[in-house]
């Protein structure tokens, strides 16, 4: 018999961990029963990013070969973002994570709210939202394993990875990290700030102080196929 929690119950941090893969994952279920959409919004931090800016993290990158963008809400401001706010409180409600003996249970509930509030609840002048907004049910834009294999783009990651900058400190021995990975730039630009840019033409990182001035260029091997939709492009 499932255990059966108080409402002053935490859920344990472990809970709380979600790697990039499994991120990866929940969003190909997603995407795979509403269709990929134009953009998505998220928090800042891991797995995602900053709306600080920096180089796209690996599910970025995943993300922008099959031409989904990323809108960061800013840091510390929930209110900017009201509606989903609003909508993840109403999920709690009706959910009752606290009832909940394990993360499985929790999503089997959040799945049943969900279809009854989109489905069956009468929220648009007794109408359910999907009644009200048939185009809710799919973006129209496909994905499927099928698809993704066959038209996942690394020149769209090129381009996006393009409209980036990173901002690095070269240290005493001359080397900034990009992805978790050294790269020297030469002792003279030691004890600086530096800027990272991607050259998608000749797939290179291209070095530049802050005046502008290059600095040094550094094949990009991490940036491939392969790597991006294995999310291992940071040195783990």
């Amino acid at each position: 018999m499932a255990q059966s929690f108080g409402p002053r119950f935490s859920p344990p941090a472990r809970w709380n961990q979600v790697s990039p893969a499994s991120t990866q994952d929940q969003l190909r279920l997603a995407f795979a029963r509403w269709g990929r959409p134009d953009r998505i919004r998220v928090d800042n931090g891991t797995p995602w990013g900053s709306a600080r800016g920096d180089l796209p993290t690996d599910l970025g990158l995943w993300l922008a070969g099959i031409e989904v963008g990323i809108d960061y809400n800013p840091p510390a401001t929930p209110q900017d973002n009201g509606v989903v706010e609003r909508s993840q409180g109403t999920a709690k409600r009706w959910a009752e994570p606290q009832a909940c003996a394990t993360p499985e249970e929790l999503r089997e509930r959040l799945k049943i709210m969900d279809d009854i509030q989109r489905g069956e609840y009468p929220s648009v002048k007794g109408r359910s939202r999907l009644e009200a907004y048939p185009e809710l049910a799919s973006s129209g834009r496909e994905f499927t394993p099928a698809w993704e294999r066959d038209n996942w783009s690394l020149e769209s990651v090129n381009r996006h990875l393009a409209n980036s900058t990173g901002r690095r400190w070269a240290g005493a021995t001359g080397y900034i990290s990009v992805y978790n990975r050294n790269l020297y730039i030469g002792i003279l630009n030691k004890n600086k700030h530096v800027y990272v840019n991607f050259d998608p033409l000749a797939c290179e990182w291209v070095i530049a102080d802050t005046e502008g001035r290059q600095l040094s260029r550094q094949v990009a091997s991490e940036i491939s196929r392969e790597r991006i939709m294995g999310l291992a492009v940071t040195n783990k």
